[in-house]
């Protein structure tokens, strides 16, 4: 399975995250923060005091102990680290760099990512969001993995009143030499384990699915003329990829953001696949959020 694919996976929740109800502008940001970032980062509400008119940037690393390809297992026993720098302003431009370290490929950086997008609120309670962005990604080599150099993305979310609830769908259209295109729908639950002044302790649950268009090649040998000659036919199928679900704890102290979750991968089998197992890893997350 090529590694494209988790590529799509982790730019379509892009702009997921979490929320709760602090003050009525700070609920405002932490309600487009909701739909910003992906599943791999720590975000929670960082600003205590700020005006109608905000700007800042949110700086993240996020450390996963093994690597899976839309979670499936390709043998290799490696970890990754994504770092990435996040712009947001309060008209609901934002724009991301971004990129992935593999401990194992070479070269070990495998690709950078250029993010430009916009979000925004389509009720009166903000309880709805929209959001729309565009991807570039720059790789480091030119393999097989790079028929696909843009990416494009459209989703809308929504939360219950209380803000513990929430559910994202999107979808990504990707292309460049080559093209696909994937829907995924992820839903979460937050519960609130300790909240001071300072500090907010959260534990949020989610489930992501992922299907997707689906390039595999099936063989076919027949004998002609006393000769056994091997047929190669590639077939495109949209279908389930992966769900998966994710137990993080989401830790926030002033303008510090902290994860630790363990996610599990239960991937769909896909053509000629059987027999695909179940797989997890653990995740480590730090950010930090710069008002400007």
């Amino acid at each position: 399975m090529k590694k494209y694919i988790t590529l799509i996976i982790w730019l379509s929740g892009l702009f997921f995250a979490f929320s709760q109800e602090p003050t009525t502008k700070e609920k405002e940001i932490n309600d487009f923060m909701d739909e910003l970032f992906t599943e791999d980062q720590t975000i929670n509400e960082l600003i205590k005091s700020i005006s109608t008119n905000y700007q800042f940037l949110y700086i993240s690393t996020t450390y996963n102990s093994d690597t899976y390809f839309s979670g499936r297992d390709i043998g290799i026993d490696q970890y990754n680290i994504t770092p990435q720098i996040t712009y947001v302003n309060s008209n609901g431009v934002f724009a991301n760099i971004s990129g992935i370290y593999y401990s194992e490929f070479e070269p070990n950086w495998d690709y950078t990512s250029l993010t430009l997008g916009y979000g925004k609120s389509i009720d009166k309670k903000k309880l709805f969001r929209a959001h729309a962005a565009y991807s570039k990604y720059f790789y480091s080599d030119n393999g097989l993995d790079n028929l696909y150099t843009n990416a494009l993305n459209l989703g809308i979310s929504a939360k219950n009143k209380m803000r513990n609830l929430g559910a994202q769908l999107s979808g990504t259209y990707l292309f460049g030499e080559d093209q696909s295109f994937q829907i995924t729908f992820k839903s979460h639950v937050i519960f609130k384990l300790l909240k001071t002044k300072n500090a907010r302790l959260r534990f949020k649950p989610q489930l992501s699915i992922v299907a997707g268009k689906q390039t595999f090649e099936l063989s076919q040998t027949i004998v002609q003329n006393g000769e056994l000659i091997t047929d190669y036919i590639q077939n495109d199928v949209f279908d389930l990829i992966n769900t998966q679900i994710s137990l993080p704890l989401q830790f926030n102290s002033n303008s510090f953001d902290f994860e630790l979750g363990y996610n599990f991968n239960i991937p769909s089998e896909i053509g000629d696949e059987s027999n695909l197992k179940t797989t997890g890893y653990f995740n480590l997350s730090i950010a930090y959020l710069i008002d400007l």
